[in-house]
């Protein structure tokens, strides 16, 4: 299944499996980049390499922890 582009908030927090405020608190302090279209803040998306780029950053692995 490919993704999208740009994802809503909405779907960014359910990929991650956080909360929309955790997502909206990530865009705004500057962890993760967005898109603004229009004026609006209804209208905020996240672009799906983002998000693949934020979870790569996190990774952990176990023999290296």
């Amino acid at each position: 299944m490919s993704l999208p582009l740009l994802l809503t908030v909405r779907d960014t927090a359910q990929m991650l499996s956080v909360s929309e405020k955790t997502v909206q608190r990530m865009y705004r302090s500057g962890e993760i980049a967005y898109v603004r279209i229009g004026r609006s803040r209804r209208y905020i998306r996240i672009p799906a390499d983002e998000v693949n780029k934020w979870v790569r950053l996190r990774l952990r692995h176990p023999l290296r922890d």
